[in-house]
């Protein structure tokens, strides 16, 4: 609920209300549940065999604060990014329909500030956001409501959440025309391919590489669909507009997990391979031995590659050597 933040890919950050459910092994190390745990105690987080857990609203004083905001932004001439619900999530369906449509109210009347809405449940979003404005019509009606300084993003920590998650959002991109399409591969816990994705569902739709829209059948039969469309050739699909990256931090009794720098390296290249900004937050409590010197722990991967465990402070926010800090184009 900050002014600014520390967070390298937002200039402030913003908090609707507090409390959440862990959904995915991201979650595991989840820090805003470990500062409700510990210090601020206004929510109690859920999660499997536990419960949903509670949401609290906050304040009319913080909710003021993005006008304040915007006004400034527009006085500057800037467009600062604006990181929405670091301790919560926009599109958790445990969330008061009013509540989500008082923040789209919000977004709409500050166009000056681009919004990022991150959230580990795209398949959440157009569903809410309709339900949020009591919209029964189609995608044509709320393409039009949808504020344009608001960008979608979605948590991918592996192939398995990538596989569900990007093909997710990649449909809320089409249904709603936000202003980008961001991906979070923070804690980044096994490698991605970006290139091609296996749409993960029950009627295996064709492969797409999400960073440049191209739909192939990805080793599936050819010829004609349950459609009648032959699905060898190639068309588009739209695409993911910004990557980020980070290893993962302790968070109480949970210890950070290892990120092979193997698995940063491949998004950076992927990224570059088909222009799409990349942005590496931090390497976290692990680091490769070739990027830092000094001691700690030692991990070894299986195919030989060695961390060393020196903490979030020292282990800095490079990759070779090289800081990634690029950013997506946004509209005027």
């Amino acid at each position: 609920m900050a002014d600014e933040t520390l967070i390298s890919w937002a200039d402030m950050t913003f908090n609707p209300w507090i409390g959440c459910t862990r959904v995915s092994p991201a979650c595991d190390g989840c820090y805003a549940a470990h500062l409700m745990e510990t210090r601020m105690g206004r929510a109690v987080w859920g999660g499997p065999g536990i419960g949903a857990g509670t949401r609290d609203r906050t304040s009319v004083a913080n909710w003021r604060k993005p006008i304040a905001w915007d006004r400034k932004a527009r006085a500057e001439g800037k467009r600062p990014f604006v990181f929405c619900s670091s301790l919560a999530d926009v599109f958790d369906n445990e969330v008061p329909h009013e509540w989500r449509a008082d923040l789209f109210a919000l977004i709409h009347d500050t166009p000056n500030l681009v919004w990022l809405l991150l959230t580990k449940r795209p398949q959440n979003i157009v569903k809410l956001f309709r339900s949020a404005l009591n919209i029964d019509g189609g995608a044509e009606y709320t393409a039009r409501l949808w504020p344009r300084n608001a960008a979608i993003g979605t948590t991918v920590e592996d192939q398995e959440r990538a596989d569900i998650n990007v093909p997710a959002l990649l449909d809320a991109k089409v249904a709603l025309s936000p202003a980008f399409a961001f991906l979070s591969c923070e804690p980044l816990l096994g490698p991605i391919n970006l290139r091609d994705l296996r749409q993960y569902n029950p009627r295996r739709k064709p492969w797409i590489n999400a960073l440049s829209g191209a739909v192939t059948s990805g080793g599936l039969p050819t010829g004609p669909s349950e459609c009648g469309i032959s699905i060898s050739t190639s068309w588009t699909s739209p695409k993911i507009d910004w990557v980020i990256t980070g290893g993962e931090t302790d968070q109480g009794q949970h210890k950070a997990r290892p990120t092979h720098p193997e698995w940063l390296r491949s998004l950076r290249d992927q990224c570059a391979a088909f222009g799409v900004p990349f942005h590496h937050k931090q390497n976290g409590e692990w680091v490769s031995v070739s990027e830092v010197a000094g001691p700690g722990a030692h991990f070894k991967f299986d195919d030989g590659a060695t961390v060393r465990r020196i903490g979030k402070k020292q282990s800095g926010r490079t990759i070779d050597g090289v800081t990634h800090d690029a950013f997506p184009a946004v509209a005027p």
